[in-house]
């Protein structure tokens, strides 16, 4: 068995190069055509799934105080009535909960509906992992990636598990399609982890701050508000802002729904948050 050709790929266009750096990691995971046409080809049947979808991970951010508590914080676009305290605040009463589920559901139809090859789905991708942290946004909220992560992993299993028992499609099309979302939502981790991680300073291509720490940062952006008036600016889960980013919904036509795949496209959330999770601050879609 012969040994593969090597691929050269520049070190500093990884950390430069947006769209270099999506392309390595595609081909790394396998991510190609087929994978998209078998996520766009199950839209018709997770559109109908999505309120159930959202309604699940917002059980799940709710079940946990450290989680929860993000939601006291106001969104940039929202002027309703706002809670003060864990107990007040309710995943299916409370106004600006409801107003983040919308923004959330429009994300999930996007990463089924969008064109993976439009470069300004890619910066959204991307900015979806960015207003999680201190880099966009309200640097106030920062969701720190432990629960990212952990949300991920919550979603994956979740969808995983839902859409291989799906009798509505074929053997072949619950594999292929659990392999893609798979490879999406690794993929769309990457996007967010690039913002977390130093990897751009070690290499030498940006130069750090190391004049604050990150306690001081904290404390140099707080104002007077209150913690239940502070805005949020950006994100599907957590505190909503606004992105720059633009793209038209499509209409998905249902012609089937798949009884046991209420969660599957909650990966994509946040991704899928699937996937993404948190995207921890609201997106203007």
């Amino acid at each position: 068995m012969s040994c593969p050709s090597i691929e050269h790929i520049e070190n500093n266009k990884l950390f430069t190069d947006l769209q270099y750096r999506f392309n390595y990691v595609c081909k790394f995971v396998g991510f190609g055509e087929e994978d998209i046409k078998y996520i766009h080809e199950s839209a018709s049947v997770l559109a109908p799934l999505v309120p159930t979808i959202v309604d699940r991970v917002y059980v799940k951010l709710f079940s946990f105080d450290i989680t929860k508590k993000v939601f006291l914080i106001r969104n940039d676009q929202f002027s309703g009535k706002m809670e003060t305290s864990l107990d007040e605040l309710s995943d299916t009463k409370s106004e600006q909960i409801k107003f983040r589920k919308d923004m959330l559901s429009k994300y999930l139809v996007k990463l089924v509906t969008a064109d993976y090859s439009s470069k300004g789905f890619l910066n959204y991708l991307d900015w979806v992992g960015k207003i999680h942290t201190a880099k966009a946004g309200n640097k106030k909220i920062i969701v720190d990636y432990i629960h990212i992560n952990a949300l991920f992993g919550y979603v994956s299993d979740v969808i995983f598990e839902l859409l291989y028992s799906c009798t509505q499609l074929s053997e072949e099309q619950r594999i292929k399609t659990i392999q893609a979302f798979n490879k999406l939502l690794w993929i769309q981790n990457d996007l967010f982890t690039k913002h977390y991680v130093h990897d751009e300073e070690r290499n030498g291509i940006v130069q750090p701050n190391n004049n604050k720490t990150h306690s001081e940062n904290n404390n140099n952006n707080a104002n007077n508000k209150t913690h239940s008036e502070k805005a949020s600016s950006g994100g599907c889960c957590f505190a909503f802002g606004s992105s720059n980013a633009s793209s038209s919904d499509k209409t998905i036509t249902s012609k089937r729904s798949c009884p046991h795949a209420s969660i599957m496209l909650g990966m994509a959330m946040g991704m899928i948050a699937v996937g993404a999770f948190f995207l921890g601050k609201y997106f203007a879609l």
